[in-house]
């Protein structure tokens, strides 16, 4: 089992490693990641063994309804990418902890990370999606920003294109504001008395919040859990602030921490179990 990259958009599940794909992931891949490695090493290690070798739940899981794509420009599409494989992992999680289907569950799951993501899963599927340059501003990222002075600062002078991209992926948020990313030194500023860092840190806590309320609306409010999940879900100052505001909508649960390469390997093992079947990207998939 492996890191899926950054492939099309596709379906939730376990895709069989090919050098189709193996080869779309060296050449053409959505985007520059680490991941993009992972179909190729796992091939790599079990080809001289005959070994077949999965991917599952890569960040371009997009099953997304339609109407939750549009924009209010017909050039833009709203983009599923995300962290899936932990975040899909933990709607399994609390099916099974529940004796519950997944497929029968309608769950907010949020990654509280270096960025934070939310998904909407109802029916099996992650039907709405805030990524992480969308949503709430987190450690590292600024989340979505009024477009008018976005368009005024890109076109300042001051930053390429890349030093904008950086700065909007790793100078953001709590970055910005505090010269930190660590939700631990913030917190230990706010226990000395820091009134900035509390205004902050209360201010990305809200956002979190007033997002798990808009994908609630999707579903007209019938959710049965909110998953909070990812490293940032270790501090109970900040998943106490999220749940006081939302735990009207539906319980809220913790699940602390990544469990990606557990998620990887109980995947592949559904699959190997007969339990679900791994899908085949075929050439048109794929272009």
């Amino acid at each position: 089992a492996a890191r899926g990259g950054l492939l099309p958009p596709i379906r939730s599940g376990a895709y069989l490693v090919t050098l189709e794909m193996i080869d779309y992931l060296r050449k053409r891949p959505q985007l520059i990641h680490a991941s993009n490695l992972g179909a190729e090493l796992a091939y790599t290690l079990g080809a001289p063994y005959n070994l077949p070798c999965y991917i599952y739940d890569p960040v371009t899981v997009d099953e997304m309804l339609p109407v939750y794509k549009i924009t209010g420009l017909a050039e833009f599409e709203r983009r599923a990418l995300g962290h899936n494989l932990n975040m899909r992992a933990m709607a399994h999680r609390y099916a099974e902890e529940h004796q519950l289907s997944y497929k029968g569950v309608t769950l907010i799951v949020v990654h509280l990370g270096t960025g934070i993501a939310l998904t909407l899963h109802q029916n099996g599927r992650i039907i709405d999606m805030i990524n992480d340059e969308e949503g709430p501003f987190s450690p590292e990222r600024t989340g979505g920003l009024p477009s008018s002075l976005l368009i005024d600062f890109a076109l300042s002078g001051r930053y390429t294109r890349n030093e904008l991209q950086n700065l909007l992926k790793t100078g953001g948020g709590l970055m910005s504001h505090l010269g930190t990313k660590d939700a631990r030194e913030v917190e230990g500023r706010i226990k000395a008395g820091d009134g900035k860092a509390k205004l902050i840190y209360d201010a990305m806590g809200l956002s979190v919040a007033r997002w798990i309320g808009s994908l609630a609306v999707d579903v007209k409010g019938k959710v049965d859990a909110i998953i909070l999940t990812g490293g940032i879900a270790y501090t109970k100052y900040f998943t106490s602030m999220i749940t006081d505001h939302v735990s009207f909508l539906a319980p809220v649960v913790i699940y602390e921490g990544d469990d990606e390469l557990s998620a990887l390997s109980r995947g592949v093992l559904r699959v190997l179990r007969g339990e679900e079947e791994a899908y085949i990207l075929s050439e048109e998939d794929l272009k």
